[in-house]
């Protein structure tokens, strides 16, 4: 059952005893001041995710975080030709580096699922390329 009250619905949720003392210990250590603020960001994530795994036209944004090592000839022109490739949907990159030859790369993306996903294929595709991790919420 729920009711509308000041632009918010109330419902109950049935769970777990576990779970649900779990998820207290959780939100209170990070310092929420209730429950209802860290379910709605949970379902927002939720919500998100969905989106990233199921909505090819949906628009999210985000960051896409590479982890390279330049010991391959040419790997830095090719992930910057890439970008360029991109231009539409990458709003800035951030280079840091890790290591001597280890580079740490952040991409903001705002666009298509479907894109970003292109995008983030397209790095993980090169050799010297050790990892690809996509980052994203639903505005």
């Amino acid at each position: 059952m729920s009711e509308v009250k000041r632009g918010v619905v109330r419902f109950s949720v049935s769970l777990p005893p576990g779970l649900v003392k779990e998820f207290d210990n959780i939100w209170t250590s990070i310092g929420y001041e209730n429950r209802s603020k860290a379910i709605h960001d949970a379902m927002r994530t939720f919500i998100s995710e969905f989106k990233w795994t199921q909505m090819e036209t949906e628009r999210v944004a985000g960051a896409v975080l590479i982890l390279y090592y330049l010991d391959k000839p040419g790997l830095l022109e090719k992930i910057v030709e890439i970008q360029h490739k991109f231009k539409d949907i990458i709003s800035s990159t951030t280079h840091i580096h890790l290591e001597e030859d280890k580079c740490l790369e952040i991409i903001a993306v705002n666009g298509k699922v479907s894109e970003i996903k292109s995008l983030a294929e397209k790095l993980m595709a090169k050799k010297g390329v050790k990892q690809v991790k996509v980052a994203v919420i639903a505005p």
